[in-house]
C-alpha cells in the first residue's frame, strides 16, 4: 500500500514521513503495537497461573510459546470471521496449544481487562520511553537559550503594544517554568494510569469461582508483572475507570497549549517589522511559490496549526467518560484515535526543539525596538520614583506628560525636567534611579535574576526525572521474582487458610512500588 493512499495526514506527512520519528513511536502507537501490548497482558495472566500452580509449567509453556508465535495478521484475519478482536486473539492461540492448555487462555478475563490494561500500559511506556524524554530535551534547549540571553534587553509587550523592558532570557524562562510544570503534571498522570483484571462487570465474578478470598490480590499480582496498579479502590465496571485516561489527555493538551503559545510568540517576533528572531532554514528552503525572498517561520506556524487540530480532541475524551451502566460501546471507536493525539504532541515537541535549537536571536533588533519607544516606556519608572518621593498625584502627572510628549514629539523626561516641581523631585533620586530614566534598557527589574533562578531549579528537576525514568525502565525490564514475592506469599497464605482475606485492599502508589523494586535490585 502506498503511504499517499492514506487519508490521515499524520500518517503520510508527519509521523510516516519522518523515518526516525516513525521508528521511535511505532512500537507504541501502531495497531501492531497495540496487539503486542494485549499479548503482554494475556501472558502476565499465564505467568501468575504458573507461579501459583493453577496450571502446570508444561501447559503454561505451551501457551506462552503460542502467544509469542501468533501474529497480528493472523488475529485480524480471524476477526473477520468472529467480529471480535480479543476472541480472535484467543482463538489463534488456542489452536496452537493442547485442549487442556487452551482452557487457561484468557481464563477469568473479559475483553476490556486485556484492551484497557494494554492501552494504559502502552501509554505509560510511550510517555516514559519517548514523550517525556523529548519534552525534557526541549526543556534543556529552552534553559540554555534563557541562560544565554538572561541579560539581553527586550521590550516587553502587552496587548501587542510596548510595555516595559524585560530580557529575552526572562521571556524564555517563563516558558521553562510553564513547560516544567506541565512535564511534572504529565508524569503524575502517567503514574496514575491503571489496569484491571476484574472480569465482565468488574466484580471479579469469574475469578471468585477460583479464589473468592483474594480476587483483588490476584489482580494486583497480574498487574505487577506489567508494572501497573488497579484503581485505588480496586473497583471497576467492564472498563477501567475512564478518568485516568482523561487526566492523561488533559495533561497532554495542557502541555500542548504551552508549546503552541511558545511557537506563536516566536512566530510573532519573526515578523518583518519586529525581526528580533529568525528561524534557521536550509539553503534550499522555499518560502513562497512566487516571492523568492520569503523566509517564513514555518515550523512555529505548523506547531500552532497541529495544536488547533488536536486541541478539540479533549472534548471527545470528556465525552468518553460516559459509559452506560457497566459499559456500552459508544467510546470504542472514538478511543481508537487517542494514539494520534500522543503522536501529534510528541511530533510537535521534537519539531519545536529542533526549531528552537537553531533560532537566530537578533539582539540589535531587540535594542532598536526597545529604543524606538524609550521616550514613552520610562513613564512607569518615572511615576513609581515620583510616588516614592511623595510627589502628589504622581500617576496622573506622568500620564499627562506622556500625552503631551506624544503630541509635541518630545520625550517625557525632557518635559519633566522643564517642570520646576518635578525637577525638584527628580533631583532627589539616587544616581542609579536617574540612570534608568535616561536609559530604559536598565529598567529590567529582576529579569536576569529570575531567569537564572528558574533555569537552575528546572535543571535540577529535569535531572531527577531523567534519572527516575531510566531506573524505572531498568527495573521493569527485569522480572525478578523478588518483585512479586510479597503478593505471592499473601495469596498462598489466604488460599491455605493461614491468613484472613482483606475486605478492602487499596491499590498502592505506583511510583512508591517502583522505588521499592529499585531497592530490591540494589539489595
Amino acid at each position: 500500500m502506498n503511504i499517499y493512499d492514506f487519508v490521515n495526514p499524520m500518517d503520510f506527512r508527519y509521523y510516516g514521513a519522518d523515518p526516525g520519528f516513525f521508528e521511535r513511536l511505532r512500537p507504541y502507537v501502531s495497531e501492531a503495537a497495540f496487539f503486542e501490548y494485549q499479548r503482554r497482558v494475556e501472558t502476565a495472566l499465564i505467568l501468575a497461573f504458573r507461579e501459583l500452580a493453577w496450571c502446570s509449567s508444561k501447559h503454561a509453556g505451551e501457551i506462552l510459546s503460542a502467544f509469542n508465535s501468533v501474529t497480528a495478521t493472523e488475529v485480524y484475519e480471524e476477526e473477520k470471521r468472529t467480529g471480535h478482536i480479543v476472541r480472535a486473539l484467543v482463538n489463534c492461540v488456542t489452536r496452537k496449544v493442547s485442549a487442556e492448555a487452551g482452557n487457561y487462555v484468557h481464563l477469568f478475563l473479559t475483553s476490556n481487562d486485556t484492551t484497557d490494561t494494554a492501552t494504559s500500559l502502552r501509554f505509560q511506556e510511550l510517555l516514559c520511553d519517548v514523550v517525556l524524554p523529548d519534552l525534557l530535551d526541549l526543556l534543556a534547549t529552552l534553559i540554555r537559550l534563557a541562560e544565554q540571553h538572561a541579560n539581553t534587553p527586550q521590550i516587553g509587550r502587552t496587548h501587542g503594544q510596548h510595555a516595559v523592558p524585560i530580557t529575552f532570557g526572562f521571556a524564555i524562562a517563563l516558558y521553562v517554568d510553564r513547560l516544567g510544570g506541565r512535564i511534572q503534571m504529565l508524569e503524575a498522570s502517567r503514574q496514575n494510569l491503571r489496569g484491571k483484571i476484574a472480569g465482565a462487570v468488574g466484580a471479579y465474578n469469574a475469578l471468585s469461582l477460583q479464589i473468592p478470598q483474594a480476587t483483588v490480590l490476584f489482580e494486583k499480582l497480574v498487574l505487577s508483572y506489567l508494572g501497573m496498579q488497579p484503581a485505588p479502590g480496586s473497583i471497576a465496571s467492564q472498563i477501567v475507570q475512564p478518568e485516568f485516561i482523561t487526566d492523561m489527555g488533559y495533561a497532554i493538551q495542557s502541555c500542548f497549549s504551552v508549546l503552541a503559545n511558545l511557537a506563536d510568540d516566536i512566530r510573532h517576533l519573526c515578523r518583518s517589522e519586529i525581526a528580533e528572531l529568525q528561524e534557521e532554514q536550509s539553503a534550499d528552503t522555499v518560502g513562497s511559490s512566487t516571492m523568492p525572498h520569503k523566509v517564513n517561520p514555518k515550523n512555529f506556524e505548523n506547531i500552532k496549526s497541529l495544536w488547533k487540530a488536536y486541541m478539540p480532541r479533549m472534548t471527545t475524551l470528556f465525552m468518553d467518560q460516559i459509559s452506560e451502566h457497566q459499559r456500552d460501546l459508544t467510546n470504542s471507536a472514538s478511543q481508537r484515535f487517542l494514539p494520534e493525539l500522543l503522536t501529534a504532541f510528541d511530533y510537535c515537541a521534537v519539531r519545536l526543539n529542533r526549531a528552537m535549537s537553531g533560532l537566530r536571536v537578533n539582539s540589535q533588533a531587540m535594542s532598536r525596538n526597545l529604543n524606538a519607544n524609550k521616550e514613552q516606556i520610562i513613564a512607569e519608572p518615572l511615576y513609581i520614583l515620583l510616588a516614592l518621593q511623595d510627589c502628589p498625584n504622581a500617576y496622573e502627572q506622568v500620564r499627562k506628560l506622556a500625552r503631551e510628549a506624544r503630541e509635541q514629539g518630545k520625550s517625557i523626561m525632557e518635559l519633566a525636567r522643564q517642570d520646576p516641581t518635578l525637577r525638584r523631585y527628580i533631583s532627589k533620586m539616587r544616581p542609579e534611579q536617574q540612570q534608568i530614566l535616561d536609559d530604559p534598557a536598565k529598567y529590567t527589574g529582576q529579569s536576569s535574576q529570575r531567569t537564572l533562578a528558574v533555569c537552575e531549579h528546572w535543571q535540577r528537576e529535569a535531572e531527577k526525572l531523567r534519572a527516575y525514568l531510566a531506573q524505572e525502565k531498568a527495573v521493569l525490564s527485569n522480572a525478578e521474582s523478588a518483585r512479586f514475592a510479597r503478593l505471592y506469599d499473601q495469596l498462598r497464605n489466604i488460599e491455605n487458610g493461614e491468613a484472613l482475606p482483606q475486605a478492602f485492599c487499596p491499590a498502592e502508589d505506583r511510583r512508591r512500588v517502583i522505588e521499592e523494586w529499585m531497592e530490591l535490585r540494589q539489595d
